[in-house]
C-alpha cells in the first residue's frame, strides 16, 4: 500500500482530505492505480475542524456519495458517537441527519477501506510543480526531486496552498496547526490558472474534564429515531458505538465585551487577513459586530472522540491573541475554568477559479488535471467528498479512448449536480456551501431517495458492488409492491385510530371506504395509523421499507406542482425587472437576496441567475411579485 519508489500510475491524486479520499477510493474500485501524495500520512481523513458529519443540505451530499458507492457515510456510520435529526418537525424535504463523529476511529476506519485495495498507493512527500507537455499533465515533481507520471492528476490541496495560520497578530505559514503549506505549487499554479485568497477559522479546543457540565443543558442522542447514512447498513451488519451527550452554553454581555475591546488585536480585524470568511459560519468577532443588539449566542459544545480528552466549541470561531481567547472562554456559563488545549486560528489560502473548470471537475486549461474540494472555493467536508467522488470517477473514466466518456450529475437529479453547476458557473466570492435552499428540485432530491436516484449510475461504474445492487433491486420491488398495495386497498375512515380533536377535519372522510394512498396523502394520517390493515398481508407486514413509500406518496402532489413551478422558472428567464422596483417591500424574499438585489443593477432576470447567494425561492419569489404588480 505505501509507496517508497518511482514509477508509473494511472492516476495521481495530490492531497489527503476528504476531496482526496474518495478521489482515490472510487478510482481503485473503478479499477485504476492509484497513488495518493500527502504531506503527513498520519492526516489522510482528518476532521480539521468540527468533529461532526451532515447537517443541512450536506447530509443529501453525504446519502448521494453513499448511494454512488463513496465512502463518507459508512466511515461516519462507523465512527458516530451521536445522531441528531435537524428540522425534524419540519417536512422530509429540509430534514437533515447530522452525526458527531470520532475523530480518531474515522481516521482508522479509512484506513482499513483503503487498505483492502491493492491498486491504491501512498506516499508522503510535498508536490511543487506539475509536469506539463503542450498543456496536457504527465504526472508531478516533489521537492526532493521525485517524479511520478500517470495518465490523469486530481488536485485536492484544501486550504494548503500559500496558506497562512492567524492568531492575533501573530502568523505563520500552514493550512492547519503543525502542517505545512504547499507554496511552491501554490506559485507554480498562479502561472497558469485564475486564482483569488478566501478565508476560514476554527474554535479553540478545550479539556473535556475542565468543563463544569452540571450548569449546562444537556442534548442527547437521536439515535432510535435517526436512519444511518448509509443505505446498505445492513450488508455491513454495523452497531452503534456508546453515545455521548452534547451540551448547550451561551455567550454573554461580558463575552461581547472582552471581545469587542479587543477586536483591534484580532487578525480578522487588524489587517491582517484581508480574504473573505463563510457568511453562514462567522467568528464570534463577525457576530459582535455584525449583531451589535444580540444579548447571546449559542455555543455547542462537542466531544471529539469517546475518550471525550478534548471539547469542540461550535459557534465560537476566534482569531484573537492566545490569552484573549482565555478570557473569552472562561466567561461563559459551564467554562469558568476551563482549560485551553489548542488555541483558535483563522486561515488564509489560495483557491482556483471553479469557472475554469468542466463540470466534470477536468480544467478547461489543462487537460486530464482536475480539482476537487476546497481548492475550488467549497467550504466543508461533505461539499469537499462530493467533489473528490465526481473528479475520481471522471479522472477514471479518461481510459476509456474509443468513447469519449464523461460523468456529471445534474441539478434536476442531485445535490451534488447542484453543487457543481454552482461553481462551474457563478462566481466564487465567498467560501461556497450547500444548503437545502440551493435547489429548486428540493421536494424530490430528499435524503431518503437518494439512491433511488442515483444507485443505477453508480452500478453502471462499477462502483456499487452486486450485493448492494442486489439489495436495491429487492428494495425498490418492495416498494413498488406496497405502493400498488396501498393504491388498491380500501379501508373504512371510521376505522382509523386518530385524535379527537383532529377527526373534525376529515369531516368528508366519514363512513367512506378510501385507498390507503389516498389516506396517506394527508399529512395527519401516518403508517402507525393504518398498522392493523396492514398485517392482512405477509409481504406488507414484512416489508420494512413502508417509511420511504409513505414518503413517496404524501410528496407526489408536491413534486407535481414544483414541475410546473420548474417549467415557469425557466420560461420568465427573459422578464425585464422594473427600474424602480423596491426589493425591501417584496415578502419572502431572503435578506440576503435583498442585499445582492440592491447591489447589482441587473436589468434581466436571467442576470440573476448566475450571481452566488441568490436561490432558485427567490427567484421564483421575484417571477411571482413582478407578474402580480408590475404588468
Amino acid at each position: 500500500m505505501f509507496c517508497n519508489k518511482s514509477f508509473n500510475f494511472d492516476i495521481i491524486v495530490v492531497g489527503g482530505g476528504h476531496s482526496g479520499v474518495e478521489a482515490v477510493y472510487s478510482s481503485a474500485k473503478m479499477g485504476r492505480k492509484v497513488l495518493l501524495i500527502t504531506h503527513n500520512i498520519n492526516s489522510i481523513g482528518e476532521l480539521s475542524c468540527n468533529p461532526s458529519i451532515g447537517g443541512i443540505g450536506k447530509s443529501n451530499l453525504v446519502k448521494e456519495i453513499d448511494a454512488l458507492g463513496g465512502l463518507m457515510g459508512k466511515l461516519s456510520d462507523l465512527s458516530a458517537i451521536q445522531y441528531r435529526i435537524l428540522n425534524s418537525s419540519k417536512g422530509y424535504a429540509v430534514r437533515a441527519t447530522r452525526m458527531q463523529i470520532d475523530k480518531n476511529l474515522y481516521k482508522i476506519n479509512l484506513l482499513s477501506f483503503l487498505k483492502f485495495y491493492k491498486n491504491i498507493f501512498i506516499y508522503e512527500g510535498e508536490v511543487i510543480e506539475l509536469i506539463i507537455k503542450n498543456n496536457v499533465v504527465l504526472g508531478v515533481l516533489l521537492n526532493k526531486g521525485e517524479k511520478f507520471y500517470s495518465y490523469t492528476t486530481i488536485l485536492c490541496n484544501g486550504t494548503f496552498l500559500d496558506a497562512k495560520i492567524f492568531i492575533g497578530d501573530i502568523y505563520k505559514y500552514g493550512g492547519r496547526i503543525k502542517d505545512f503549506s504547499s507554496i511552491k505549487l501554490a506559485n507554480f499554479l498562479k502561472k497558469f490558472l485564475d486564482y483569488n485568497y478566501l478565508k476560514t477559522g476554527t474554535p479553540p479546543r478545550i479539556k473535556y474534564k475542565s468543563i463544569n457540565f452540571s450548569k449546562l443543558v444537556k442534548q442527547k442522542s437521536m439515535f432510535s429515531k435517526t436512519g444511518y447514512f448509509t443505505f446498505f447498513n445492513s450488508l455491513y451488519n454495523n452497531k452503534s458505538l456508546p453515545q455521548i451527550n452534547c451540551y448547550l452554553t451561551k455567550t454573554n454581555s461580558i463575552t461581547h465585551k472582552i471581545a469587542r475591546d479587543n477586536l483591534y488585536k484580532s487578525s480578522l480585524f487588524n489587517g491582517l487577513v484581508k480574504a473573505k470568511g463563510p457568511r453562514y459560519c462567522p467568528s464570534i468577532e463577525d457576530k459582535i459586530l455584525k449583531f451589535p443588539n444580540k444579548k447571546n449566542h449559542q455555543i455547542f459544545l462537542e466531544p471529539e472522540n469517546l475518550s471525550k480528552d478534548s471539547i469542540y466549541p461550535n459557534g465560537l470561531s476566534m482569531s484573537f491573541p492566545v490569552n484573549i481567547q482565555k478570557n473569552i472562554l472562561n466567561s461563559i456559563k459551564g467554562m469558568e475554568d476551563c482549560i485551553l488545549i489548542k488555541p483558535g486560528y483563522a486561515v488564509e489560502y489560495l483557491f482556483l477559479d471553479p469557472n475554469n473548470l468542466y463540470p466534470t471537475l477536468e480544467s478547461k486549461i489543462i487537460k486530464n488535471l482536475f480539482f476537487a474540494g476546497q481548492v475550488n472555493g467549497t467550504t466543508g467536508y461533505e461539499e469537499a467528498a462530493s467533489q473528490g467522488l465526481i473528479a475520481g470517477i471522471n479522472a477514471s473514466l479518461k481510459f476509456n479512448y474509443r468513447k469519449k466518456n464523461f460523468f456529471f450529475l445534474s441539478r434536476s437529479n442531485s445535490y451534488i449536480g447542484v453543487l457543481l453547476d454552482d461553481l462551474c458557473n457563478k462566481k466564487i466570492k465567498e467560501p461556497y456551501r450547500i444548503f437545502s435552499s440551493s435547489s429548486e428540485y428540493r421536494l424530490f432530491l430528499r435524503e431518503d431517495n437518494a439512491d433511488y436516484r442515483l444507485t443505477p449510475l453508480g452500478y453502471k461504474l462499477g462502483l456499487i458492488s452486486n450485493d448492494k445492487w442486489f439489495f436495491f433491486k429487492k428494495k425498490m420491488h418492495d416498494i413498488k409492491y406496497a405502493y400498488e398495495y396501498f393504491k388498491k386497498k380500501r379501508v373504512f375512515f371510521n376505522k382509523i385510530p386518530l385524535n379527537c380533536e383532529k377527526k373534525n377535519i376529515f369531516k368528508n372522510y366519514k363512513n367512506k371506504k378510501l385507498s390507503i394512498r389516498k389516506l396517506l396523502k394527508n399529512p395527519l394520517i401516518k403508517i402507525k395509523n393504518i398498522k392493523n390493515y396492514l398485517i392482512l398481508n405477509k409481504k406488507i407486514k414484512n416489508n420494512i421499507f413502508l417509511k420511504e413509500v409513505e414518503i413517496l406518496i404524501k410528496y407526489e402532489g408536491y413534486i407535481k406542482k414544483q414541475k410546473i413551478d420548474i417549467k415557469k422558472f425557466n420560461f420568465y428567464k427573459n422578464i425585464k425587472i422594473p427600474d424602480k422596483l423596491n426589493f425591501n417591500k417584496i415578502n419572502g424574499l431572503s435578506k440576503e437576496a435583498k442585499e445582492i438585489l440592491l447591489k447589482y443593477k441587473v436589468i434581466y432576470l436571467k442576470e440573476i441567475y448566475n450571481i452566488s447567494g441568490i436561490t432558485p425561492s427567490d427567484i421564483i419569489i421575484l417571477i411571482i411579485y413582478i407578474k402580480k404588480h408590475c404588468f
